[in-house]
């Protein structure tokens, strides 16, 4: 169900109508457009324990969303422990003392709910809906997992394969497997924290203890490292009651100072070229290292990605796929998250199959020179519009369901420390002009910033081999 106010905004949305709100000081028609967009409500508490507290109310509907963020992911796991952050999230459903294996699954499905969960590099992120009913039951699991878990040998081993096997199934026995947003990383960056792996090595994997998982739940599972986010049939009052209810007990623990993990954009291009045995056709990975968060560039970034690469009609489809044949598609990434949820470096990589008629080169030379377009030309109005427009409403339509709203509100607390954040992107967004766009696209999207990985059938690099070898005398 969609209210009236969300209705308004879709709608303006589809008219492209949003007008610019760029501060306190607002001219009358801007101030009404202002008035007119979609507010998400967000309230905003934190617990004696440190844990904070995030109620995003909406009676719609009789039902409620609940996201639960740890401010640990990839860049924070133990060295020569990659890919121990994903296992502990696996490790986070297997039961606790007082629910055992299952009981978690079953308590939350057998309401009508799901759950799911997910790690990145700067978070791990528990979510969880059902009808509202449910709340306080999803509630006493998720603080009964920050307590403690069952911490077992045959718990961590089961795990242990599980993951081994996703890789399996998701990088070692797929086409390309991943390049674009495993190997890329590790050829961009220079720090550990960024480079490495977050799947995770077989060996590291296997090498994980008891005592690993213990020490990790210790030092990043407490209260005052996480953010509980409740969005739709509850009140403040009500959420905050029972989040003191739940979680209010559980003492705050000391956390590991992280790492400087900053890095700079890089000053010279970093090739690489792969063979893959299961691909029928080349492919090339792209990427430029992209603006801080909260940096004045980060929503002109989003918006040059959206002209370059956000679907059929994106420069770089029009321009490699229709125009010069060289592509067989184009999509984007940012790193393992979006363009607002991340915390550290982080990438934007192109990705496309190419023709084996051409070669990477031709690609690339396709891509700098739509760049260069960007840069000499900039975005007429009518273009500027549309782009901001497409992004409103990806960024709208994600608040529509109270699962995705309150994972959301969750990470922009964890990740700005402000969920508030919600309400301002929008703006962020209306207020880029074209100079912004040509100043990041030439900021970013150059030579000596950009890493690219040729991946190539292993047959395509076995053949030229082979004829040298023939040509030997």
């Amino acid at each position: 169900m969609i209210q009236t106010t969300r209705r308004a905004v879709l709608g303006a949305l589809g008219a492209a109508a949003l007008a610019l709100t760029s501060g306190p000081s607002l001219a009358a028609p801007a101030a009404a457009a202002a008035a007119e967009r979609w507010q998400i409500p967000v309230h905003v508490k934190k617990l004696d324990n440190g844990l904070t507290v995030i109620i995003s109310p909406d009676p719609s509907s009789p039902t409620v969303g609940i996201s639960v963020v740890y401010k640990v992911g990839m860049r924070l796991e133990p060295r020569n422990r990659t890919g121990f952050a994903h296992l502990f999230e696996h490790l986070m459903f297997q039961g606790t003392p007082k629910a055992p294996k299952g009981v978690f699954d079953k308590v939350i499905t057998s309401g009508g709910g799901n759950n799911n969960g997910s790690t990145r590099p700067d978070f791990t992120n528990y979510i969880e809906t059902a009808p509202s009913s449910a709340l306080e039951s999803m509630l006493w699991l998720e603080a009964d997992r920050m307590t403690t878990l069952d911490f077992n040998a045959a718990t961590l081993k089961n795990q242990q394969d599980v993951v081994k096997e996703e890789i399996r199934v998701n990088v070692q026995n797929q086409p390309y497997g991943g390049f674009m947003w495993i190997d890329i990383g590790g050829l961009a960056f220079d720090k550990w924290e960024n480079n490495h792996d977050g799947y995770g090595s077989f060996v590291d994997l296997e090498n994980a203890n008891l005592d690993d998982v213990r020490a990790f739940h210790r030092d990043f599972y407490g209260p005052n490292n996480a953010v509980l986010a409740i969005a739709g049939d509850v009140t403040p009052a009500q959420g905050f009651a029972l989040a003191q209810k739940y979680f209010g007990k559980i003492p705050a623990r000391p956390t590991p100072k992280p790492t400087d993990f900053s890095e700079g954009l890089n000053t010279a291009e970093r090739r690489l070229t792969q063979s893959d045995k299961l691909a029928q056709v080349p492919a090339v990975a792209a990427a430029w290292k992209i603006p801080e968060r909260g940096s004045r560039d980060q929503a002109p970034f989003a918006v040059l990605g959206q002209l370059l690469a956000g679907g059929d009609a994106s420069r770089l489809y029009q321009g490699l796929v229709k125009g010069r044949e060289l592509a067989l598609n184009v999509n984007s990434l940012y790193g393992l998250t979006g363009v607002w949820e991340y915390d550290g470096p982080t990438l934007f990589t192109v990705f496309a199959l190419y023709k084996p008629t051409t070669t990477a080169d031709a690609l690339l030379a396709g891509i700098d020179e739509e760049v260069a377009r960007i840069v000499k030309e900039g975005v007429d109005d009518a273009t500027l519009k549309n782009l901001k427009t497409a992004l409103l409403a990806d960024w709208y339509n994600g608040q529509e369901m109270f699962l995705l709203r309150a994972d959301r509100l969750a990470k922009l607390q964890t990740l700005w420390g402000d969920a508030n954040v919600v309400n301002q992107v929008p703006g962020w967004i209306e207020a880029v002009t074209s100079a912004d766009v040509q100043r990041v696209a030439a900021t970013y999207l150059t030579r000596a910033n950009r890493s690219v990985i040729d991946r190539k059938p292993a047959a395509m690099l076995a053949a030229p081999a082979a004829a040298k070898a023939a040509s030997q005398p």
